[in-house]
């Protein structure tokens, strides 16, 4: 099975080296990496490019868009129409991931199932602070300096640290009462699955288009599991100026309608008429 790691980013060349620092860390390493650019500038292209020189042994590509808004959706699309991958990991390029993001992804896939994981934020002053070295070295997922930076503020983020040994860690994923919904920064499914539904739906910008492909993909029988315990990983905090409001309110009316009808594909997406 062929593996592709799609990364979205938009103008943010420090935490995007920082991300592909932890996947060069993986136990299990991606067939080949996809970073969905938005539309960000040459300085990101400069970042990837030095990234990928530096780390021959993975397959970068870059994919990128003209910058005309918040359009993850559409650069998403974009990665998985040009992908020849079979299995598809999706996070974005303000995450580092544990070293064992990979397998486990890899280890629960499923053509009937999608996955899902959850994150643990560091706050402003801790993501300025973090460094390479941190990523290398693994402090990033160690409990006390996620404790020192303050990143561990209730015993559900504590438990996402992976505390205990694997076949625990398992038993509290099957147990966590969230909703298994496609969460954008750790998420995976099989490509096929992903084209049978066309792919995000372009016309939603922020705030519920993840979820929207999870509805979908669900009401085409590809049901979702949840990760939230052992594949996790750590989000860099950022403004998010393209956050709107209304936007995310008319998404939610959308997600509950294509609840109640059953609805799995969309004309804009990968696919147009």
């Amino acid at each position: 099975m062929r593996t592709e790691l799609i990364v979205a980013t938009y103008n943010s060349p420090r935490a995007l080296v920082l991300c592909l620092t932890s996947v060069a860390r993986q136990t299990v390493l991606p067939d080949s990496i996809a970073i969905a650019d938005d539309g960000s500038g040459p300085e990101t292209a400069a970042a990837i490019a030095g990234f990928a020189a530096a780390h021959p042994e993975l397959a970068i590509r870059h994919v990128w868009q003209e910058d005309r808004g918040f359009r993850k959706a559409a650069i998403l699309n974009k990665a998985i129409a040009s992908s020849e991958a079979e299995f598809l990991i999706f996070i974005d390029g303000d995450v580092m991931i544990h070293p064992g993001f990979i397998a486990r992804h890899i280890a629960l896939a499923r053509p009937d199932r999608f996955s899902s994981g959850s994150l643990i934020r560091l706050g402003a002053e801790a993501t300025a602070a973090v460094t390479e070295a941190d990523v290398v070295e693994g402090r990033v997922f160690d409990l006390g300096w996620l404790r020192r930076n303050r990143a561990l503020d209730r015993p559900g983020t504590w438990l996402k640290a992976m505390p205990f040994a694997m076949p625990v860690q398992a038993a509290l994923d099957v147990l966590s009462p969230v909703q298994r919904a496609w969460g954008g920064a750790n998420a995976s499914a099989f490509r096929a699955a992903i084209l049978k539904v066309n792919g995000f739906d372009e016309t939603m910008r922020w705030g519920g288009g993840d979820k929207d492909l999870g509805v979908r993909l669900a009401n085409s029988g590809v049901r979702g599991q949840h990760l939230r315990f052992t594949a996790p990983l750590v989000h860099l905090d950022h403004p998010r100026g393209y956050a709107d409001p209304d936007h995310k309110r008319a998404n939610r009316e959308r997600l509950r309608a294509r609840r109640r009808d059953g609805v799995t594909w969309v004309p804009d997406g990968i696919v147009r008429p």
